[in-house]
């Protein structure tokens, strides 16, 4: 097999659909192919060693991801040498297409997963919940969902009022019920920010004795963009990939975290939402001694003149 530097090395940044589609098609090679299932979805394949990572993902998701505009499954196969498979859609879709579906038909009837000796499934919200309702085409599969929605079908999910605009489109058929789906899996990983309660929500509704879930608190609705920045998502791929990743591991790795300026500014925002001025001031003074700046410094004196007029103690004021 060989490499396919032409589309690992073409930028596809700020790009819209058609155009974008147009370019992969075009620098595709001998050793790939792409496939335009409707006008909604795009099936990119590159062919390399025998482990296959299936991605999903919609452009919007593609662009925010990589500053090369390529999907993630691209940036392993370059680093690894690993096969892709990247499943893309113009807009969140969650990929409920009959001519979706009838291209994971065809590929089982083809016995092309058979080819691989490992197969993973990744995508993040509405991607996730297609990573994991599709991952029942290969058995076997390890699979990562990030804060995925289980079904947005009304009779089960009626609580979940974000995707009205979903709710005439059928998930009850096939490939339908994602945590279902799931069962024939070897090993599915949900990571989810419990912050946010309708992600929770579904998160619970994939509880399987082969799915582990981890709280990744804090991250918010953009923790595909958040763990990319800090550095781990594709490592948490390929442990997963390794056999490697565990609650325990995964909590290493979100350790990353400590150091990720985002992630501070959204606890220190929610300590200061909820007024605990002690832990305001601490997790301040604490951010500040290995990464100063203005933000933190203006939150620590707020809190401690606010404790100040209130008679509470805090730990060593700082001077003005």
């Amino acid at each position: 097999m060989q490499d396919n530097p032409n589309i690992f090395d073409t930028p596809l940044s700020d790009l819209a659909w058609d155009a974008w589609i147009d370019k992969v098609d075009d620098h595709i090679l001998d050793n790939g192919f792409v496939e335009y299932l409707g006008s909604k979805h795009l099936a990119a394949f590159i062919e390399n060693k025998p482990t296959l990572l299936i991605t999903f993902e919609s452009l919007d998701q593609v662009q925010a991801l990589s500053p090369a505009g390529q999907p993630v499954g691209w940036n392993l196969a370059k680093a690894l040498g690993w096969s892709s498979l990247a499943l893309v859609s113009d807009g969140d879709t969650w990929f409920r297409d009959p001519r979706v579906f009838g291209f994971f038909d065809r590929m089982i009837d083809d016995g092309f997963f058979e080819r691989f000796d490992q197969i993973l499934f990744y995508g993040a919200g509405a991607s996730g919940y297609a990573a994991a309702a599709f991952s029942v085409a290969a058995p076997g599969a390890r699979v990562l969902c990030l804060r995925p929605q289980a079904t947005l079908d009304p009779r089960v999910a009626e609580w979940d009022d974000r995707f009205l605009h979903m709710r005439r489109t059928a998930f009850d058929d096939r490939y339908g019920f994602a945590p279902d789906m799931l069962d024939a899996a070897e090993q599915a990983f949900v990571l989810y920010d419990p912050a946010i309660p309708l992600d929770a929500m579904h998160a619970a509704l994939f509880t399987r004795p082969n799915v582990t879930k981890f709280r990744m608190r804090f991250l918010g609705d953009d923790m595909d963009q958040q763990l990319m920045a800090m550095s781990i998502l594709l490592r948490i791929i390929a442990q997963m990939s390794a056999g490697k990743l565990t609650p325990a591991n995964l909590a290493k790795l979100y350790r990353a975290r400590h150091r990720h300026i985002p992630y501070l500014k959204r606890v220190l925002w929610r300590l200061e939402r909820n007024e605990r001025l002690y832990f305001n001031a601490l997790w301040a003074k604490t951010v500040m001694h290995d990464t100063p700046g203005p933000r933190f410094r203006k939150s620590l004196r707020f809190a401690q003149d606010k404790a100040e007029a209130r008679g509470i103690a805090l730990p060593n004021r700082q001077s003005k």
